[in-house]
């Protein structure tokens, strides 16, 4: 973890300049009195805060370009916001910059049943596109734990995954086509709703994931399956991790992939039983949510093998949904586990390292390891069935000797992660937090790179400095 101290700084922005942005978008959409400013000085991230100089509020792209025009025009840095639910530090305000909010950018604008196909405005929540495609017996299948308040706009630029991400895959996959504010102030649209569509390079894919830093979405063009029919649902406890991730390796040996495979360790369970009263059994050393969906007969055979596979593996219980209501009740368990966790102490600073899935019960011990050598409670919950991993520190950010402790201890659990051929971050992104590890994940040539793509597109340093990496100039 960093501090928001280390981005890039800026001279002061003028009252000018503010008068400026008032008669582009409207006066009541600039926030510039201190007490307004307050909730869009940190995201999501535990212990990154830097105030804002300024919030923008546009309501169309024309106005993202214009602010973004003016910007350029006088040097002043600009950092776009969705709902600051961000886990990176992305959206944190840079000293003397714009922040520019993209909430009432949040129009689904096409529902294309023909072409499979939805198009929404940057700052359409999550959840309510997947309400959207519904009624067409559509479904948009990636679901950050987040997704009933973050914005897709946000989950496009983090490349953001999520619990079904096993069989469906991450927001990419789903990205066909955007439109883009250039750092010059341009609007450009990438891709098409075309299915095959190689014309040129796929800048489309260049922007997903790139964490604002190399343009401002404001339009996404979005890929839709058709619903499944049916889904089922198992939660099975087990004494032992290693006996957990067996079950799991045997599922995918099998040739069965659940759209979700998840599991909570006993401290999560525990917090998870306490805050929700779901009926996790709190003695079990690993509990495994398992969902499988699609054609109602391909569902009872996969849940039918699965159940058997966990039960050979050494499970000590496996509950099967009898309804929706429960399979929901079940589902909870994993989807409740950081608010759980986040009640015990007053700051949580949860992880996402991923590793190659035959690594899994190798890197949930190692930091089993790490909170017992540093003196930390480290719950650790995650997406069993891709390798990703939250390993979520309990501590207090106002005790630096604790502080420093945790620092150490993420520190060895990153170059760990790294050692048995991971990444750092498998859905939340690298803004500033992750920042000073990325160059132990990198070689020489492609960290480089990553700067060179940078200075080709913004090479004034204006879209979210600081973030990822530091510019050299």
């Amino acid at each position: 973890m960093t501090s928001a101290s280390q981005a890039s700084p800026a001279a002061p922005l003028r009252a000018a300049d503010i008068e400026a942005l008032r008669r582009l978008v409207g006066a009541e959409n600039v926030l510039d009195r201190p007490e307004d400013l307050i909730p869009y000085g940190f995201d999501g991230t535990a212990a990154i805060k830097q105030g804002a100089a300024c919030v923008v509020l546009p309501k169309e792209a024309e106005a993202v370009a214009a602010v973004v025009r003016h910007a350029y025009a006088n040097g002043i840095p600009v950092v776009t916001r969705g709902s600051g639910t961000g886990l990176s530090g992305g959206s944190v305000p840079v000293p003397g910059g714009i922040v520019l909010c993209l909430v009432h950018l949040d129009r689904i604008l096409e529902v294309d049943p023909a072409n499979l196909t939805l198009l929404a405005e940057a700052g359409a929540i999550t959840k309510a596109i997947d309400d959207a495609a519904h009624p067409h017996g559509l479904f948009y299948p990636p679901d950050p734990g987040s997704m009933k308040i973050s914005t897709i706009g946000g989950n496009v630029a983090n490349n953001s995954g999520g619990l079904r991400g096993l069989k469906y895959g991450v927001t990419r996959d789903y990205v066909m086509g955007m439109e883009v504010v250039l750092p010059h102030g341009e609007i450009a649209w990438l891709g098409s709703k075309c299915v095959k569509d190689v014309a040129g390079y796929s800048m489309k894919d260049l922007f997903v994931g790139s964490e604002g830093t190399l343009g401002i979405i404001t339009k996404v063009l979005l890929r839709l399956v058709p619903r499944p029919k049916a889904r089922r649902t198992l939660l099975a406890t087990f004494d032992a991790m290693d006996a957990a991730a067996r079950s799991v390796s045997k599922i995918i040996e099998r040739h069965i992939i659940p759209c979700t495979l998840e599991f909570l360790d006993r401290r999560t369970c525990e917090s998870v039983e306490d805050y929700a009263k779901v009926g996790l059994p709190t003695s079990a050393a690993a509990v495994v949510l398992m969902e499988t969906d699609g054609h109602p007969a391909v569902v009872e055979e996969e849940a039918a093998a699965m159940e058997a596979i966990a039960r050979e593996s050494g499970a000590l219980t496996v509950e099967k949904a009898a309804d929706e209501a429960h399979a929901l009740r079940l589902a909870s368990a994993r989807r409740s586990a950081f608010s759980a966790l986040a009640r015990i102490r007053p700051t949580t600073i949860l992880e996402d390292v991923t590793v190659p899935r035959s690594r899994l019960a190798e890197i949930v011990a190692f930091v089993e390891d790490v909170a017992a050598r540093h003196r930390l409670q480290i719950a650790t919950f995650g997406h069993f069935g891709d390798g990703n991993v939250h390993p979520t520190v309990l501590t207090d950010e106002t005790d630096h000797e604790e502080m420093e402790r945790v620092h150490e201890a993420l520190g060895e659990i990153f170059a760990k992660t790294i050692e048995l051929g991971g990444t750092i971050t498998g859905e939340h992104g690298v803004g500033l937090a992750k920042k000073p590890f990325l160059p132990d994940q990198f070689d020489e040539a492609s960290y480089r790179l990553l700067k060179e793509v940078k200075g080709a597109l913004d090479p004034e340093d204006l879209l979210n400095p600081g973030k990822i990496f530091d510019r050299d100039r």
